[in-house]
């Protein structure tokens, strides 16, 4: 596995890879959910390029950019055992050369507005000027993405069909621990106390897709009824909503491809999940 930290190198190095090329973007502080991203790329691709850097772009709040861990050497470990092929680690002067204040961004609106966009302003701009530039800097034919980021990876969608981006975008799984929490490296902020209720997103999750699967179209009361589920078990909601799968827009009653999405804090931890449910 070779480790590069510049455009040069990360180029020269590619053009010496045999065979397409697939890209994990990270963020590092990798867990059990980046590694099924990697072996997924390993399926689809010659070769597996996985990128960490943490973006500050996309963070809203300074203590949450100072905050995020920053575990490298622990990261190249997991990804020097599943045979990666190449890691990008640049530095932030390397991405961001100007003033953030004037660096060009790429902006996916709409779909960047809502929910998690909502919460927390500029966060999708971030992450589509820092996929975009990765996308451009490695050029790779697949990309592959985690799905508990759902939003992220319809924004991203957006953008490369947009864009004309000559780049396939691969989905995977959300990866769960055996409570159901959606496996994040924020999940490193919660206490003993907090974790065990962390779960209740996910059962909020849960019984909101089984009540639509059970025939229930009142969707309204269904996020209501969760809303209240989630604060009861000590979580502050953020957000919930049901919406339709391909963009996020309100469901008619007889949509079948929808997606649960929810949001909510806890402690320092910010938590996000979802469920797509096909009826």
């Amino acid at each position: 596995m070779k480790q590069v930290e510049t455009v040069a190198q990360l180029r020269q190095a590619v053009s010496r890879l045999a065979g397409e090329t697939a890209l994990v973007p990270t963020m590092g502080n990798l867990h059990q959910g980046h590694l099924a991203l990697v072996r997924r790329a390993r399926e689809l691709a010659g070769q597996v390029v996985v990128s960490i850097f943490v973006n500050p772009m996309q963070f809203d709040r300074e203590q949450d950019l100072r905050a995020y861990p920053r575990t490298l050497d622990e990261d190249l470990a997991l990804l020097r055992n599943e045979g990666v092929d190449l890691v990008f680690t640049p530095a932030e002067k390397l991405v961001y050369p100007k003033s953030m204040a004037v660096h060009t961004r790429v902006e996916v609106p709409g779909i960047s507005d809502i929910f998690c966009g909502k919460s927390r302003p500029g966060h999708f701009v971030g992450v589509s000027t820092i996929v975009c530039k990765l996308f451009n800097m490695v050029q790779p034919r697949i990309a592959v993405f985690g799905k508990k980021d759902y939003q992220q990876l319809l924004v991203i969608k957006r953008m490369v069909e947009d864009l004309a981006i000559p780049v396939e975008l691969v989905g995977v799984d959300t990866v769960r621990e055996e409570d159901g929490l959606a496996m994040s490296s924020r999940n490193n902020y919660l206490d003993a106390r907090q974790r065990r209720i962390a779960p209740a997103l996910y059962r909020a999750l849960r019984s909101t897709a089984d009540a639509l699967e059970q025939g229930d179209k009142d969707f309204p009361a269904l996020e209501q009824a969760a809303v209240e589920r989630m604060a009861s078990a000590g979580l502050q909601p953020d957000y919930f909503g049901i919406r339709r799968a391909s963009d996020l827009g309100r469901p008619a009653v007889d949509e079948q491809e929808l997606v649960i999405l929810g949001a909510a804090f806890l402690g320092m931890a910010r938590l996000i999940d979802n469920l797509e449910v096909r009826l």
